[in-house]
């Protein structure tokens, strides 16, 4: 067998293929061999290389021939360089081959056609108030829908579609199945477990496996109906463009194009982003309304008016840009409004995205969606044992649970301690960054000392986030999980309380832990022999916001530039090694499979989710001390749906369509949070916040604070003034002369304990009536389903004419007989 033949794709390497170029390419392998070069190593005998090249050279060919068996049509190509020729392997499925599999895979076959309009919350609130919606746009070749069944091979001709073999399943259905077929065929001993193409591709026995995009992605140079583009184009055009970024999302077009789990991820991206909007606009207003009123409040008055001797604040002139006036922008009425709205505003979105999930997952035939998982490769390569699956009665690898998974615990909690005593020990330092003499050094050196500690602050998280994120993965992949979900599971959880702990431990000190153990003159708390540091003149709810916009924005803005940059470097550099590899040799266009392999690995949805979940975590857990952070991440958002649609179509190989029910453990965490901001903020408002403390002298003594900052100011004790050469000065704590507490700092903790119960269990009640009152499933969908299942009934039912003498039965008498009743089910089955 020549190159010249390998290369014009007449033969496989163990023989002639099938012909196959009436059926589309369903899926490519790729791998690459060095040129062989006469009269080297053959004196010095088999070095290791060359034994390992030869090993996978075995297992690649069993491996194809095994493919062959399974039924698939398989055409090698090959592209020579000067170095290395890279081999393709084209792959596709017959018909046969699909119809078994897609019994196999439990897939969904069409029955009849239904209304599949252009639907959305925000249109048919646009269309009840009269207004035009921009929003909208018009996307050619939309998918239809369509009441489906399980697909039986039996009942084919009962489908639509299945009198015209050849473009009865999709692309994307394709895929799955020649890819379930990659991964159960074997290349070595089954016993051994040596199955399956990831392993191959971890061996590097193949370098890539992939289908291919349909066709390239950039628009032709002349006016082309949208109709006549291919999908990829019509992707790139209506959804992954920049100017698309005001429009309702295609997600039909992309579920048909990547399949449900990609869909269902942008598909939450946009619903989010779109319930980011109230949000947006109800936080800005409390932040207006603050700074709009901050020249009429009373304490912030009196603090730059420079009434007070002995205190840091001094004369200024402009109310609304000094330190402590300035914290009045975040701690006002307002914000305990805003807090209570967006405890509402995030059960109320987690229920009506399950609503919407439900729809969606019914639309896309995935609600029934379940599948019996096989074992991981890396599982399956070191589990030291075979044992009997319960369910299915194979053996299988097995993983004795001795296993010691409290290592990794202990190490996730070692981590995290670690963590939190790094952000502590960075804080602990800004009182010290600044030093100086000078009057306005002196009054700007916290805030400056501030500012700076939480940028490098920002930087280590940013760093720490990357070791974080593999230190999990090597923990995970020591407790030896049995299946990719359970993996995925474990994972996704240990990087989220490592992300938690790396990004809010800071806000958490300052909100909680800083200032509350100073002290008072004379008397200063320590810890490690350094005194304790207190809050600025602003108190630490300014501090609070700063941490949060510097620390969100900065994080928003690095994952930006990151994955705007970074697939474009990895494209670059995959482009110039295939250059230099294929040299001058190349003397043909570039095929679509070539194209393809030029293109970067799909990296998956892992990070993306990451980064919108901690971004809710933003937006929920510390909303009383910055209500400007719905509107930050309303303006990401917008930026992040582009930037990974342009990705998926663009920049990435076309991932294998998987299917998925929805976004899966990441729910759980939304909740999770959503429930941990309710508490927080109720601490917050409780002991970080000056709300209660104004609440209770308003009751007590003035309405109009009158006198309130000289209330809030304790006299330096006398036993502190007559130890040394001390001038009299005052300090912010509710304590007497000798430095108790006063009865009014326990009257305010009574109230504070007080409004917590209150806060929690008022919210707590009314977030549960939401949950009971919004059904998860909508009555509309609800009646769908019925619909669905009564045809699926009539489809699949083995006995018509038993189906239609009961209807005659029941028309002629009214009633049906007994033995009727025994033979004949509800809906035409038998029993």
């Amino acid at each position: 067998m020549s190159k010249q033949e390998l290369g014009r794709g007449k033969w496989c390497g163990w023989g002639r293929c099938p012909p196959r170029t009436l059926l589309p390419t369903d899926f490519v392998l790729v791998w690459e061999e060095k040129l062989w070069l006469p009269g080297r190593g053959a004196l010095a005998g088999l070095t290791k290389t060359e034994r390992q090249r030869r090993q996978q050279q075995r297992w690649r060919g069993k491996f194809q021939r095994n493919l062959q068996a399974a039924g698939l049509l398989l055409e090698e190509e090959e592209t020579p360089g000067e170095q290395r020729a890279v081999h393709y392997l084209k792959l596709s499925a017959p018909w046969e081959v699909l119809i078994y599999y897609a019994e196999d895979l439990c897939m969904r076959a069409p029955l009849q056609v239904q209304p599949n309009p252009d639907a959305d919350g925000s249109a048919e609130i646009l269309r009840r108030l009269r207004l035009p919606n921009l929003l909208q746009q018009h996307v050619p070749n939309k998918p239809l829908g369509f009441y489906t069944c399980a697909f039986r091979r039996s009942k084919l001709s009962k489908f639509l579609g299945s009198d015209a073999p050849e473009s009865y399943f999709s692309n994307t259905q394709r895929h799955r199945v020649v890819a379930e077929i990659l991964a159960r065929t074997a290349y070595g001993k089954r016993k051994h477990a040596e199955m399956g193409i990831a392993r191959l591709l971890a061996e590097g026995v193949y370098t890539a496996a992939f289908p291919l995009h349909e066709g390239p992605f950039e628009l032709p140079g002349y006016p082309v109906p949208g109709a006549d583009l291919n999908p990829r184009q019509l992707l790139y055009s209506y959804w992954a463009r920049w100017r698309c970024w005001h429009k309702y999302q295609p997600l039909d077009h992309v579920r048909e194009y990547f399949g449900e789990k990609v869909a269902i991820y942008f598909a939450w991206l946009g619903f989010y982003t779109a319930w980011l909007l109230p949000a947006a606009i109800v936080g800005t207003l409390v932040f207006l309304s603050g700074l709009l009123t901050i020249g009429t409040n009373t304490p912030a008055l009196a603090m730059c008016l420079g009434r007070h001797p002995g205190t840091r604040w001094g004369r200024a002139g402009n109310v609304a840009f000094q330190p402590a006036p300035l914290g009045y922008l975040f701690d006002n009425p307002g914000t305990v409004f805003f807090s209570i709205f967006m405890s509402f505003w995030a059960m109320a979105f987690l229920e009506h995205w399950r609503r919407k999930n439900a729809t969606l997952a019914h639309h896309w035939d995935c609600a029934d969606f379940q599948e019996e998982e096989r074992p991981r490769p890396e599982f399956a390569a070191m589990a030291p044992q075979m044992a009997q699956n319960p369910v299915t009665g194979l053996k299988e690898p097995y993983f004795p649970p001795r296993m010691s998974r409290l290592g990794g615990v202990s190490c996730v909690c070692v981590c995290v301690c670690v963590c939190v005593c790094v952000c502590v020990w960075v804080l602990g330092k800004e009182g010290q960054a600044v030093p100086g003499n000078q009057p306005v050094t002196a009054l700007q050196a916290g805030n400056i000392a501030n500012i700076s500690s939480t940028f490098l602050n920002l930087v280590l998280i940013l760093l720490m986030g990357k070791v974080y994120t593999s230190l999990a993965e090597q923990l995970t992949k020591w407790e030896m999980h049995r299946t990719q979900t359970l993996h995925e599971d474990a994972f996704t959880f240990k990087v989220f309380i490592f992300q938690f702990v790396n990004f809010y431990s800071s806000p958490f000190y300052v909100a909680f832990f800083k200032g509350r153990f100073v002290g008072y003159p004379g008397q200063y708390g320590t810890l490690l022999g350094m005194r304790n540091e207190d809050c600025g003149p602003g108190g630490c709810l300014i501090e609070l916001a700063q941490q949060l916009f510097i620390i969100m924005v900065g994080k928003q803005l690095a994952n930006n530039v990151e994955e705007f940059v970074l697939p474009k470097i990895k494209a670059w550099w995959q482009k110039r090694q295939l250059a230099g590899l294929w040299g001058t040799q190349m003397g043909h266009d570039p095929r679509r499979w070539e194209d393809d392999y030029e293109l970067i690995e799909c990296e998956g949805l892992f990070e993306e989710y990451l980064e919108m979940v901690l971004q809710f975590g933003f937006i929920t857990i510390f909303v009383a001390a910055f209500p400007l952070a719905p509107l930050f991440a309303l303006l990401n958002n917008w930026v992040e749906i582009r930037l990974d649609a342009h990705k998926f179509v663009c920049e990435y190989r076309r991932p294998v369509a998987e299917r998925a029910q929805g976004i899966g453990v990441w729910l759980l965490i939304l909740e999770t949070m959503a429930h941990l901001s309710v508490i927080v903020n109720a601490f917050l408002i409780a002991f970080t916040s000056d709300f209660l403390p104004r609440l209770l002298y308003q009751y007590e003594h003035h309405s109009h604070l009158q006198g309130y900052v000289n209330f809030t100011l304790a006299q330096a004790p006398h036993t502190y003034l007559a130890q040394g050469n001390h001038t009299p000065c005052r300090y912010k704590a509710f304590r007497d002369e000798t430095g108790n507490f006063t009865l009014f700092y326990w009257k305010l903790l009574a109230v504070r304990l007080g409004f917590i119960l209150a806060f929690e269990h008022v919210v707590f009640f009314f977030l549960r009536l939401i949950a009971w009152l919004v059904p998860d499933v909508p009555a509309e969908l609800a009646l769908q389903v019925k619909r669905e299942r009564y045809l699926a009934k009539q489809a699949l039912a083995d006995n018509q004419d038993a189906l239609f003498s009961v209807r005659s039965l029941c028309c002629q008498d009214g009633a049906l007989p007994l033995y009727v009743l025994a033979l004949v089910g509800p809906f035409g089955h038998r029993l």
